[in-house]
């Protein structure tokens, strides 16, 4: 079955009177994995180690293994971006990510953002994002 966007399911909620009518109609397109099980699945589709993806997030181990084993359960957004970075995800890809976690996706009205974005589009690494965030006068990464 293919999966619906979310601006299809959020077109199809005005339709329903109850969340139960809502799930049984769109269970396949529902996302019912936690943050840890989440990015399992992503390492497991592209083939990648967790080893892999914490040397190119240039986060520190601990942390990160926190976040892929589900011990943190509140991890900062920025370490979220840097993961997912890490792991080459899209920018559709890494605001999944992020709404899991339930933090707010990347934005393109807000300049650090939309700088975060340019350079992921353009499969910058963690360090080359943190120095266009450094030159435009914003917050790196890490």
């Amino acid at each position: 079955m293919i999966r619906k966007t979310t601006t299809q399911l959020l077109k199809e909620l005005e339709n329903f009177n109850t969340f139960e009518e809502y799930e049984n109609a769109n269970r396949d397109s529902m996302i019912s994995k936690n943050l840890s099980e989440y990015l399992t699945d992503l390492l497991n589709e592209r083939n990648l180690t967790k080893a892999e993806v914490i040397r190119k997030a240039e986060l520190s181990d601990g942390y990160a293994y926190q976040i892929f084993s589900g011990l943190k359960t509140a991890p900062k957004r920025d370490k979220l971006i840097c993961l997912s970075i890490g792991m080459g995800l899209s920018v559709n890809e890494t605001n999944s990510v992020l709404k899991i976690a339930g933090l707010s996706p990347l934005y393109p009205k807000i300049k650090r953002d939309s700088i975060i974005i340019i350079n992921m589009n353009n499969n910058k690494s963690v360090v080359e994002i943190n120095e266009s965030l450094y030159n435009e006068g914003e917050d790196t990464l890490n």
